[in-house]
């Protein structure tokens, strides 16, 4: 049930917020004026931004994966109970016709709002999708928000697209986004220019990241988005989890037994082999590492998108467990390497496969945020 902004909870954030107001003030916006929703011992959570569905054409990224969004939404989350937060850039509005995408997938649409029947489903809205709020006959209406507050216990967890910590997309979007559907849609789309998008600008993504991260660690809240494309556990990128799961095995090496010490060895190959492709694809994949200060806060995550070449990411909480997992084709190579737990479990027959990237309690996220913030 939604707890209203004024109702509950004192706003024990407003003291340290004020500070802050000329820096974030559209982020503090969105912390105060949320509506906020209780987690438990039972809650099931996914989180799932930038689907960009299209209308299946070529042109379309959201098509190389519907199969398999498709299949993990029916089989998987829905008979495992889960609740949904579609978090932003959910349709490709810049270049295809709301019509032509509902017309597309309105099956997906069905399974979307199937989720209600489990607790919830939300969708927040991004920059590529922010004109469906005029959208009066949209499937979703009832269920937009700018964001949402999830509390857990005394702590607070802001869901919401991330589009918000960029000043010039934020405050110039009403003004430039006709010129943008335009050029995108009847001039860029036909020719097979690429979505001029923050989300393939690397010094762009990782400034909004940083934007976000500074609020977060002010507020001692964490931030959960979506909007750059690039999947974040607790404010680590890939490059920077690989670079922290290889230290922890070779200080785990020197005490362990024999048999141990081959598995620790096989784990560290792998994990160098998947490190050296990142710095072999480079400015391709957006390398800047995640880490903005000298001691990594955990007050950042990012679901990642649904529109990669060889699977998907989402974020999973769990009661109090939340996990960045990784959804992919089996007859595809694997993009992410996890070893502590590197053993894909196929979805029945399908052919698709889930593995799980990293994971973590909630109630450590949050001593170590509120530590080191």
């Amino acid at each position: 049930m939604l707890i209203s902004p004024r109702e509950g909870r004192a706003n024990r954030w407003t003291d340290t917020m004020s500070l802050h107001h000329k820096k974030h003030p559209h982020l503090e916006r969105l912390l105060n004026q949320a509506p906020a929703l209780s987690l438990d011992a039972s809650s099931k959570v996914l989180i799932l931004s930038d689907l960009h569905m299209g209308n299946g054409g070529r042109r379309d990224e959201f098509r190389r994966n519907a199969d398999l969004v498709r299949a993990m939404l029916a089989d998987y989350y829905h008979p495992e109970r889960y609740s949904l937060i579609l978090n932003g850039d959910i349709e490709e509005l810049f270049k295809f016709s709301l019509d032509s995408i509902t017309g597309q997938w309105s099956d997906f649409y069905d399974l979307f709002t199937r989720f209600g029947e489990n607790g919830f489903v939300f969708k927040t809205y991004g920059n590529h999708d922010a004109a469906l709020l005029d959208e009066r006959d949209y499937r979703l209406q009832p269920y937009m928000l700018e964001s949402i507050k999830f509390l857990y216990g005394k702590e607070t967890m802001l869901l919401f697209h991330g589009h918000q910590a960029s000043v010039l997309l934020w405050e110039t979007y009403p003004q430039v986004s006709r010129s943008v559907v335009f050029f995108l849609r009847y001039i860029a789309k036909p020719v097979g220019i690429r979505n001029f998008s923050i989300a393939y600008n690397s010094r762009r993504r990782f400034a909004i990241e940083k934007s976000i991260y500074d609020f977060s660690n002010n507020a001692k809240i964490v931030s959960v988005i979506g909007h750059t494309h690039r999947p974040l556990f607790e404010s680590l990128s890939k490059v920077d989890y690989l670079n922290y799961r290889i230290e922890e095995l070779c200080r785990a090496y020197p005490a362990a037994d024999s048999p141990d010490r081959i598995v620790i060895e096989g784990k560290i190959t792998a994990l160098k082999e998947e490190l050296d492709s990142c710095y072999r694809q480079g400015k391709k994949i957006g390398l800047r590492s995640g880490l903005y200060n000298t001691l990594t806060i955990p007050s950042v995550f990012n679901s990642g998108c649904a529109i990669g070449k060889r699977g998907i990411t989402a974020l999973e909480i769990e009661g109090s467990i939340i996990r960045l997992v990784y959804w992919f084709n089996g007859k595809q190579s694997r993009k992410f390497i996890s070893d502590r737990d590197n053993r894909p479990r196929e979805l029945g027959n399908t052919g698709f496969y889930r593995i799980v990237l990293n994971e973590d309690h909630l109630d450590y996220v949050f001593s170590r945020l509120h530590l080191l913030a």
